[in-house]
């Protein structure tokens, strides 16, 4: 099997290293805007670099993985798509649901794979949380916190290409909110906070946020994220049910401390950033393409998952910028819903 990665920035790099290693993989080729950067992973890795990415699709690959920049994203899908080719993607498709909808359509018409990059379905503590809704152990579940705390900002120049805090950060706990409760978001009401560094700003984007959440069984859901967390890298969700209440992301390593005379200290080696504290996650995520590629297991990510944890993030920035709850049903988009 030979795929073509394109796109070897940070992510890009994990994901080539990963599938380098993969026995059922034979060869990569790998692309870049930086060609040079491309050469040199290829070098590292004992892979071929192609010039552009049209040599991605002329050399012959049988999938390809997109880690580019966002605005190249569905652009690449489409491609892909028309060229009937099987499709790993990092988050989001695109950055407005007009792209995501194009982009979708044309995986449909051309009835190929496109396996979404949400890798937090593939930890450990977030699949014990679905388990444990989905066997009943909790009872009926009534509440939902979820947060994402990244230590540092990112560069100012990427912010006002990212989409947003709510876009490009809270996406994720939009998502695996519905992949552990199986249920969807049916309104949100959203607020955000630029009071951090001036860049924000600058990018109309906020450094803090927060949304409350109702699900169609009635369950609240809080999700908050901030870019300025300086003890750590902190990505936790609780749930609470009538007769039970666990916790995903807290272990030694969870940057956090109780002021109780008792309570757990401090963590000595706390989580930097989302590539460590998901490493395992990365890596099971490409395994699973890999197996959808050979036919093993259907698609746990498909593209119409990315589209309605898309739908809340948009949700939420219409409620931000307007100050009001925004119901769902506003959101294009919805009829392509997944009831799982």
């Amino acid at each position: 099997m030979r795929i073509g990665v394109i796109g070897t920035g940070r992510i890009g790099t994990i994901h080539a290293n990963t599938l380098s290693r993969h026995r059922e993989v034979g060869s990569l080729i790998l692309t870049d805007a930086d060609p040079g950067r491309a050469q040199a992973l290829a070098l590292r890795l004992g892979e071929t670099a192609a010039p552009g990415v049209d040599e991605i699709f002329t050399w012959g690959v049988d999938a390809v993985v997109i880690t580019t920049a966002t605005s190249a994203h569905a652009e690449l899908i489409g491609r892909a798509a028309r060229s009937g080719l099987p499709v790993f993607c990092e988050k989001p498709i695109a950055l407005d649901l007009p792209g995501t909808l194009q982009a979708l359509a044309e995986v449909e018409a051309a009835g190929t794979v496109l396996q979404m990059g949400f890798q937090r379905r593939f930890d450990t503590g977030y699949a014990g949380a679905r388990e444990a809704v989905r066997s009943g152990r909790l009872g009926r579940l009534h509440t939902v916190r979820a947060l994402t705390s990244d230590q540092a900002p990112p560069p100012p120049e990427w912010l006002p290409l990212s989409g947003g805090l709510f876009r490009d950060t809270l996406i994720h706990d939009f998502d695996v909110l519905r992949w552990v409760t199986g249920r969807e978001v049916v309104s949100v009401y959203a607020a955000g906070s630029d009071a951090g560094p001036a860049m924000f700003r600058a990018a109309g984007d906020v450094d803090t946020g927060a949304a409350v959440l109702t699900l169609d069984d009635g369950t609240l859901a809080t999700a908050t994220a901030t870019r300025l967390n300086g003890a750590g890298y902190d990505v936790r969700m609780e749930l609470a049910g009538e007769r039970d209440q666990i916790v995903v992301g807290l272990d030694d390593r969870t940057p956090i401390a109780s002021t109780e005379p008792t309570g757990p200290p401090a963590a000595d080696k706390p989580w930097p950033d989302f590539l460590e504290r998901f490493g395992p996650a990365y890596e099971a995520e490409l395994a699973a393409f890999v197996q959808v590629l050979h036919g093993e297991r259907p698609n746990p990510c498909d593209g119409r998952e990315a589209l309605q944890a898309l739908r809340i993030a948009e949700a939420c920035e219409i409620s931000r910028r307007e100050h009001r709850p925004v119901s769902l049903a506003e959101i294009p988009g919805g009829d392509r819903a997944i009831y799982r």
